[in-house]
């Protein structure tokens, strides 16, 4: 039997890679996910291999690259656009400019075990640069979604300004989220309101109180609601929504989708001098709206694992109507039926919904409860500092997975 102090795990440490058509070229990146912490956003760490006889004196440029689709590719006609592709920042990659650039401890792993042709590269998302969001498409949708994407492009030129040629160039498609903070608050969110009746004495009042005011995605959302009815008037029946509100902000357009629903004629009718009282519970979830069409969801996804979009977080000191990209927030409505004549009495309360950093507690609870597959964020960055080279597993980036073109 093996000592219990000679036992070791060894944790494989996943860096994904793709290659030029020509094999000439290969890029290597720690993780997918970038994540923005709003006053900073993790840099962009990868490791290019090269063969310098093929480059025969040409250089060797890196640029992070964001589209933003805000119209259907199938709409485009007589040359309109309904896609802006931006060049956010770049670089010479190689020969080196900075020789003394300091290198993350995945690069130096990286460039230890891949060799003298491998040499590092570092990128910087800009401020205010939007998170990654894309639109589902409908069943009669047949080009690249709407949403905001982004990508790292290496290829081979005279100059930056060379235009990049298919067998020579590698673009790989990453994400850029956030998380929610570390601490949830205890503000608990809540609206008040009330509603009278034209040649009818007396009001309808409705509270509505959330037991918190930012939700994991996978939890259950708890609305505690209050009907208090000094009117003459009968409450027929409840109806409580999630609804996902988008803001487009390169079109100026908004628009809102319920993604989670209930209606209940619990407790009613509510009639004249009645109140009621009652718990409702919605859990809001991607698998849920899968056949909708307009569902932001985070990013570029695998069907197995895909999220609704995460609430956009400003940072202090920026102004809302800065942020760019596609702006998300979330609200809880509910609406009384007052009947034909009376109406309906509605109210709406917003929350945040969001997934817990990488390493919490939180993020563990999360993960068991929606049983779904981790992309690796976590585990990478918890085991990237090991000293063993041997335990680096490569993964080629699947070109059907990511929705990129062959």
């Amino acid at each position: 039997m093996i000592p219990t102090k000679y036992i070791m795990m060894v944790v494989s440490v996943k860096v994904f890679k793709k290659s030029a058509p020509n094999g000439k070229l290969t890029v290597y990146l720690g993780k997918r996910d970038f994540i923005d912490h709003t006053d900073y956003c993790d840099p962009i760490d990868g490791v290019i291999v090269l063969e310098e006889e093929y480059l025969r004196g040409r250089k060797v440029f890196g640029q992070l690259i964001t589209t933003y689709r805000y119209g259907r590719e199938e709409d485009e006609v007589m040359g309109v656009k309904f896609s802006k592709e931006m060049v956010l920042t770049k670089d010479q990659i190689y020969p080196m400019e900075n020789a003394n650039m300091e290198m993350t401890p995945m690069q130096e792993r990286l460039v230890k075990k891949l060799g003298a042709n491998a040499f590092p590269f570092t990128f910087h998302f800009p401020n205010m640069a939007p998170s990654s969001v894309t639109l589902q498409a409908g069943e009669d949708d047949h080009g690249k979604p709407l949403g905001v994407e982004y990508a790292i492009k290496a290829f081979v030129g005279e100059d930056e300004n060379d235009k990049a040629h298919k067998r020579s160039a590698v673009t790989l498609t990453i994400k850029k989220l956030q998380y929610a903070p570390a601490s949830r608050g205890r503000r608990l969110p809540s609206s008040l309101v009330s509603k009278g009746f034209t040649f009818s004495q007396g009001k309808i009042n409705l509270e509505v109180t959330l037991d918190r005011e930012i939700y994991y995605h996978g939890e259950k959302i708890a609305a505690n609601i209050v009907v208090t009815n000094n009117s003459r008037k009968t409450v027929k029946s409840i109806k409580c929504f999630v609804v996902q509100h988008c803001e487009v902000t390169m079109v100026n357009a908004q628009f809102s989708k319920h993604i989670a629903s209930l209606e209940t004629r619990e407790g009613c009718p509510i009639t004249p001098g009645a109140s009621f009282t009652k718990s409702f519970f919605l859990v809001p979830l991607a698998s849920s709206n899968k056949d909708r069409r307009g569902i932001a969801l985070d990013g570029h996804l695998k069907d197995d694992d895909v999220n609704l979009a995460s609430s956009t977080i400003i940072g202090e000191g920026k102004c809302p109507s800065d942020a760019m990209g596609i702006v998300i927030s979330y609200s809880l409505r509910v609406k009384l039926n007052c009947g034909t004549l009376g109406g309906e009495l509605q109210t709406d309360v917003p929350f945040k919904l969001m997934n817990p950093a990488p390493g919490t507690v939180e993020r563990e609870r999360v993960n068991a409860l929606k049983k779904m597959k981790s992309i690796e964020r976590h585990r990478y960055e918890n085991s990237h500092y090991a000293d063993d080279d041997d335990n680096i597993v490569f993964e080629d980036f699947a070109r059907l997975r990511m929705n990129e073109p062959e």
